[in-house]
């Protein structure tokens, strides 16, 4: 399968998907089956027609996008796989500015009557939305009832994935949804996408479409909050921090002055451009670092095309001129002023989607993968539902500890842990020594990882299930339940739920659920 398919252009628990569980009214007006002779695709067999949500809460704004995909069948097998072929966006809501009640507390019933007035407003009920994704990220995940909020929503709007995304989740996922993943592998080019929001700006560096490391730092336009006469009603943690290096002070409620709102957006953006210029790093840009520093980057003479993306890149090209309340406006003017400096000319490329480089929903389709092929050390950890997959990639001399690692980071995981899925790809032809290789790495993340009890689950792209699962279990003496299948293929930010063995042929049941991204043309 393609996997691109589903990533052109944002957001994490999914069940098995059949027909049945589908509103009725998509799937009534099937077309007439035609002329004799005639092809015909028929709803449910051959293809799929979806409606999705996505739903975006982030630490400065919060949309939904609802959207129809049309999933059909990728070869005449009953068990290949559904692919999104096409994808209409039905429904974009306004931008609301994610409500407070106070610094530390998102209003939740602000937001509920946000989603409900949105579902109104497309036409839609949860009961006629197949599936999803509610995501929160940035400064929000951080506020008290933050993982609520996503629980609530997750619940009350149908068959979602949901996902609270850290810093390095959330620079994967703006990377896919503005188009600059897109870009890199159309163009064969290494991107910097730089993704400037409310709290955090997040850059991901991608490679012929892969992206292949990603960090953060905490300096973003909503940082500090004002009203229209600018007395300030919000002062997160960093700012405080940033005030005092500048000689500054100011407490919420009293008035923020121009000179001020100058120097400390002047001051966030040269943070950020040492980052972007890859230079050591001291003081407080050291301590705003979120992450780990980009890996492997060499600085911005390997970067062919910027992509900016989040609220701040609607100022940065010129798409928006209104103050919010906040400091996106002057952010916005440093940034651009200090990477002339950083960057040759004509490097910065605008792509698809800026403040709504974010997800339009989930589409999902089954594969099944063979009973002969699979290995099941252990039936009493199946079904399993929504876990998340992580991919390492290997460039053939990494090692396979180390490329899962860096998997993992991009998730803002340092260990193996509960509810993932590790993807891996098998050297061409497979033999002995490769499959030990891969057992050997395998072994040695699992082992070292938060929860040495809860089962292992593999996906694999060749049909060697059978064999690597017997070199864990049998050679390795791993402990814990694991569950080998094979002949599919995912990547990131794909879900997979998991059934159990199936019929006299113990086919084993896997549905995969993948964000789905917005194209150039649903702009």
């Amino acid at each position: 399968m393609d996997h691109d398919e589903f990533e052109d252009g944002l957001h994490g628990h999914s069940h098995s998907h059949s027909h049945d569980n589908f509103p009725d009214d998509p799937h009534d007006d099937l077309d007439d089956f035609g002329d004799v002779g005639e092809a015909v695709e028929i709803e449910g067999m051959e293809m799929l027609t979806i409606r999705s949500v996505g739903i975006d809460i982030g630490s400065s704004t919060s949309h939904l996008v609802f959207s129809q995909l049309v999933l059909r069948r990728e070869g005449a097998a009953f068990s290949s796989r559904f692919r999104v072929t096409d994808r209409q966006v039905l429904y974009r809501s306004p931008i609301m500015l994610t409500p407070y009640v106070s610094g530390t507390l998102i209003d939740t019933d602000n937001i509920r009557e946000f989603v409900r007035q949105s579902y109104e407003e497309a036409g839609f009920t949860p009961e006629t939305v197949d599936t999803g994704a509610v995501v929160i990220t940035g400064e929000a995940l951080k506020k008290e009832n933050a993982r609520p909020i996503s629980e609530l929503f997750a619940k009350e709007s149908g068959k979602f994935i949901c996902a609270s995304a850290g810093p390095n989740h959330e620079a994967l996922l703006a990377a896919h949804g503005c188009g600059a993943v897109a870009l890199s592998k159309d163009e064969s080019a290494t991107v910097l996408n730089i993704d400037v929001g409310g709290g955090t700006t997040k850059l991901s560096l991608i490679r012929n479409g892969v992206v292949t490391s990603t960090a953060a730092v905490t300096v973003g336009a909503r940082l500090i909050a004002f009203d229209e006469e600018n007395q300030i009603t919000r002062l997160e943690e960093p700012a405080l921090d940033l005030l005092n290096e500048i000689g500054r002070i100011l407490a919420v409620g009293r008035a923020i002055s121009e000179s001020v709102k100058e120097d400390f957006a002047a001051r966030m953006s040269e943070i950020l451009a040492l980052v972007i210029r890859n230079a050591p790093l001291t003081g407080i840009a050291e301590r705003f670092l979120l992450t780990d520093p980009l890996e492997d980057y060499q600085g911005p003479s390997e970067v062919d095309y910027v992509v900016f993306s989040g609220g701040v890149s609607e100022y940065i090209y010129d798409h928006d001129a209104a103050s919010y309340g906040d400091l996106g406006p002057q952010f916005a003017r440093h940034i651009r002023e200090s990477l002339k400096t950083v960057f040759k000319e004509g490097v910065v490329r605008e792509t698809s989607e800026g403040i709504r480089a974010t997800v339009i929903g989930a589409g999902e389709y089954t594969v099944q993968a063979s009973g002969g092929t699979s290995h099941l050390s252990g039936l009493d950890s199946l079904p399993a539902f929504g876990l998340q997959v992580v991919r390492p990639y290997m460039n053939g001399q990494e090692s396979v500890e180390r490329a899962i690692q860096s998997a993992l980071a991009k998730f803002d995981l340092t260990k193996f842990a509960p509810g993932l899925a590790l993807a891996l790809e098998v050297e061409e032809p497979p033999n002995y020594r490769s499959l030990k290789r891969l057992a050997d790495g395998i072994s040695s993340v699992v082992n070292n990882g938060d929860a040495t009890d809860v089962p292992v689950f593999i996906v694999l792209d060749t049909d060697v299930a059978k064999s690597l699962g017997g070199i864990l279990k049998e050679e390795l003496k791993l402990s814990q339940d694991v569950v080998v299948v094979d002949g599919i293929d995912v990547g990131d930010l794909d879900y997979l739920d998991i059934g159990l063995p199936m019929g006299i042929s113990e086919v084993v049941p896997v549905t995969v659920k993948s964000l789905i991204f917005p194209t150039k043309e649903e702009r």
